[in-house]
């Protein structure tokens, strides 16, 4: 028995995988995330992408709908006479967007601030109230936005019916209607980004700045505001970029004078088909955003913003 069991060969060990499936099991993995991005991109190129290169390819063209379209050499004088043409509007936008983001800024901090250092077990119940009317379409907002603003509206006619304004004063289709209408509007793209920002805020470190005899104003310019500067930039941009080429508040609560360069657009491309003027006053409106993004996040500090 012993000499069989010493003649009987011991098992070979299993063979160790190829470098060949082990190279091909490492090119899978490397592959997969590329793979579940492929979704999202292609909706990117078909949607987006594509149609942007299109639009941009029509401020090569000169010409109507009517005549045709040609490729003229002179193409930057498209640009000039876009901007030329409607830098009012361009001018109205930038001014608008600019009070209208800060105008949220300074609603929805100290409403945020409430609600993360004071709302306790009722955050989400605060932040749920706040959101419910944006729960309706924003066309409906801005026509009931309208109905408040109006003359004999249940704000103004109630107003003048105890004799605190006069009955000739008017509020609708002015430039204080529109920032109004967009200020509202837009109040959850500034409170949203604030309330992270916040929320993630120690309240420890206010009790210690207040141990080291600081006021409340040290505080919180020290302390709180540098802290949810990361909440000021996000918000910020999503105010900002939407409401610049807004046009339904201009539209329905403003006045021909306070016509904004999204109309301007609508208008060029829907209604007059002028491709060329219409894709010009797109295309120098994103690069104006781009622009003003670099500048802001710079002084900010980009590093501080997404450390």
């Amino acid at each position: 028995m012993a000499l069989e069991a010493q003649g009987r060969s011991a098992p070979e060990p299993p063979e160790p995988p190829s470098d060949r499936a082990g190279g091909a099991r490492k090119g899978r993995r490397g592959l997969a995330p590329y793979l579940l991005t492929l979704p999202g991109v292609a909706w990117l190129v078909a949607f987006f992408a594509a149609p942007l290169g299109f639009m941009f390819l029509f401020t090569f063209y000169d010409g109507t709908i009517d005549i045709g379209y040609s490729f003229t050499s002179d193409w930057p004088q498209t640009y000039v006479e876009a901007f030329t043409t409607y830098d009012t509007q361009i001018i109205r936008s930038v001014i608008y967007a600019l009070i209208v983001t800060v105008a949220t800024l300074l609603i929805s901090f100290p409403m945020m601030y409430w609600i993360a250092m004071k709302g306790g077990r009722r955050k989400n119940l605060f932040v749920l109230l706040l959101l419910l009317p944006f729960f309706t379409p924003f066309l409906i907002r801005t026509l009931a936005w309208q109905l408040v603003l109006s003359d004999q509206g249940i704000f103004l006619g109630t107003l003048k019916d105890i004799g605190l304004l006069s009955a000739d004063f008017k509020l609708l289709a002015s430039p204080l209607a529109v920032i109004s209408g967009m200020t509202y509007n837009f109040l959850p793209f500034m409170a949203l980004p604030l309330y992270v920002a916040l929320e993630k805020l120690d309240p420890s470190l206010l009790d210690a700045a207040a141990d080291l005899y600081s006021s409340k104003r040290e505080a919180f310019l020290k302390v709180t505001l540098p802290l949810t500067l990361p909440g000021v930039f996000a918000g910020s941009l999503l105010t900002f970029i939407p409401s610049i080429g807004d046009f339904i508040d201009a539209e329905i609560l403003g006045n021909p004078n306070t016509t904004m360069i999204g109309s301007i657009i609508r208008r060029q491309l829907l209604v007059n088909q002028d491709y060329p003027t219409g894709a010009a006053l797109s295309f120098l409106l994103i690069a104006g955003i781009l622009v003003a993004v670099f500048l802001y996040a710079r002084a900010l500090g980009t590093e501080e913003l997404t450390g």
